[in-house]
């Protein structure tokens, strides 16, 4: 089967979409068609950079090239996760926090699924580590990204009962539980959904791809419930080191409420 070749002429009539939505927006007063021709102008030319890049990184194979293109992928993805707080940590935990996240979840498993189960020769062949790291990343992101910005918010909001816990004798581990428990289930509901609906309502984006470009649907279909586990593993690993970070800056050694930890932003 040969794969269909698309043109920018394609691509333009797919565009078409969004402009309506930029037009519903408009009609509607939501004032949303900047953002959404500024977040489309950004992911075509984001996509087209990254695309030239993997393929000299291709043509390379180099280990060293390789981790810098991973370091660089990490490191975004934690500003990202700083820019989506509506009230962020005061210092440099307002981005190391969604950097140690996305490096000790996204990048040990990702090391994980190459060192051992894909075991490609080199096992740091950029043509399975690059896209395998970013279709983890970009999922551990967006549970990472709620869950902090539910755990704020949640104990910005129910500081007085936080506080008398504390003040009855309670531990912060006690004192925090509730909105620990809330932010980590909040963080997890994006690939709960995913897991639950893939396949009966909805075909996951790597699966589709595959199919599209030729691949046997039963090919395809393994690999998609690999990323699958994958994903939801590195998810639930970095939203509870976020979350259980996120406790540990929100108090102190001696279980106070430190909320003077944190400083108001803006979501952009």
């Amino acid at each position: 089967m040969t794969p269909i070749v698309l043109h920018p002429l394609e691509l333009a009539a797919a565009a078409v979409l969004l402009l309506i939505n930029a037009a519903l927006s408009l009609r509607f007063g939501l004032g949303l068609e900047v953002r959404l021709a500024v977040a489309a102008a950004r992911m075509v030319v984001q996509l087209l950079a990254v695309g030239l890049v993997i393929k000299v990184l291709f043509g390379l194979a180099s280990p060293y090239w390789t981790g810098l293109m991973a370091l660089v992928m990490m490191l975004t993805a934690g500003w990202e996760i700083r820019a989506r707080q509506e009230r962020r940590f005061t210092g440099l935990w307002s981005y190391g926090l969604g950097v140690f996240s996305m490096i000790a979840a996204s990048g040990l498993v990702s090391l994980l699924a190459l060192a051992v189960i894909l075991r490609p020769e080199p096992w740091y062949e950029p043509r399975y580590a690059i896209p395998l790291l970013g279709m983890i990343l970009g999922n551990t992101m967006t549970g990472v990204s709620l869950a902090i910005d539910t755990l704020v918010a949640t104990v910005s909001r129910e500081r007085v009962a936080i506080e008398a816990r504390l003040a009855l004798g309670a531990d912060r581990d006690t004192a925090f539980r509730p909105f620990l428990a809330r932010a980590v289930r909040t963080g997890l509901i994006p690939i709960l959904n995913a897991i639950a609906a893939a396949g009966l309502v909805s075909l996951p984006g790597m699966m589709t791809g595959q199919i599209l470009a030729g691949a046997d649907p039963l090919e395809a279909v393994k690999y998609q419930i690999l990323i699958m586990f994958l994903i939801a593993g590195a998810t639930g690993l970095g939203v509870f080191f976020s979350v259980a970070a996120a406790v540990r800056r929100l108090s102190d050694s001696r279980h106070r409420l430190r909320l003077d930890r944190l400083e108001d932003a803006k979501i952009r």
